[in-house]
């Protein structure tokens, strides 16, 4: 690979992190796995081609770990949601309370049954 396309794939991994870092900013995660081939891709070429711009592989680098941290945040946020809704489909039917002497106790719900309203 000569400088010039050794520049132009630069560039072309340059706009696709930052267009990876818009999707990840506005939660557009589908969008990811659609750069993900393109990004492997330039990576690969790169890694394989002479560099004479270490300013350009530096900055690069550090929009790669900025991302990653992006990436990690939005996994741990849908991890987190994750386990709010276990914890919400496990409480669903039943009230954890305490009693007069501290104790936990945990009254079973009965979902067949209705509320009566009165007017």
């Amino acid at each position: 690979m000569n400088s010039e396309e050794t520049t132009q794939k630069l560039t072309a991994l340059d706009s696709l992190l930052d267009a990876e870092r818009t999707a990840l900013l506005n939660g557009e995660l589908e969008k990811l796995a659609n750069m993900l081939e393109d990004k492997e891709g330039l990576i690969l070429a790169l890694n394989g081609a002479e560099h004479r711009d270490l300013e350009a592989l530096q900055r690069l680098d550090a929009k790669v770990k900025r991302n990653q941290l992006l990436l990690d945040g939005a996994l741990e946020g849908i991890r987190s949601v994750a386990r709010r809704m276990a914890a919400l489909r496990r409480i669903k039917g039943s009230l954890e309370t305490y009693d007069s002497t501290g104790r936990k106790c945990n009254v079973e719900l009965d979902a067949a049954r209705a509320v009566e309203k009165r007017a």
